[in-house]
């Protein structure tokens, strides 16, 4: 079973092919209730995604930096600062998450959004289209102690490398 036990996750919807940039769409959870919004058209730059709570409360701030080595894409939550890129070695379908604290690491199938998310080697979230039977949608399962609002942006955030932004 490993350290990541089922009773005590959350899960939510993602849509895929919705994640272009300047478009904003709702995640809603388990029982289809909007939970977050990805908001694409709130930033007059177009590099930049807001989470947004079912409040309009921002959560997270996602945005595209293109340097000059490799892209990357910074995430700020609650006050810290998170980068995601793609590892440099040749595995394609790996991403490291780095933070001034410890650094995540997400890998598996991420063009099939089959991958997970971990932090010291223990799985804190899943990416899977095994829970919805719903055509281009996937769930993002995830401890329930687990940032949703971090999470879920690191979704976001591998998500539009996979789709050549």
């Amino acid at each position: 079973m490993g350290l990541f036990k089922r009773e005590k996750t959350v899960r939510y919807q993602m849509r895929q092919k919705m994640i272009a940039i300047g478009d904003d769409y709702w995640i809603e959870d388990a029982d289809g209730n909007k939970a977050f919004r990805v908001n694409g058209k709130a930033v007059r730059f177009r590099d930049t995604w807001i989470l947004e709570d079912a409040h309009g409360k921002e959560a997270a701030l996602i945005r595209e930096k293109k340097l000059s080595v490799r892209d990357a894409v910074k995430i700020e939550v609650g006050g810290k600062e998170y980068k995601v890129k793609k590892a440099m070695i040749g595995i394609r379908d790996r991403f490291v998450i780095e933070t001034d604290g410890k650094n995540l690491k997400a890998h598996g199938n991420i063009v099939d959004h089959e991958y997970e998310i971990e932090q010291d080697g223990d799985k804190i979230a899943e990416i899977s289209k095994k829970w919805f039977r719903i055509r281009d949608t996937y769930g993002v399962e995830m401890d329930a102690d687990a940032d949703p609002a971090l999470i879920l942006s690191i979704t976001v955030a591998i998500d539009s490398f996979e789709h050549g932004h």
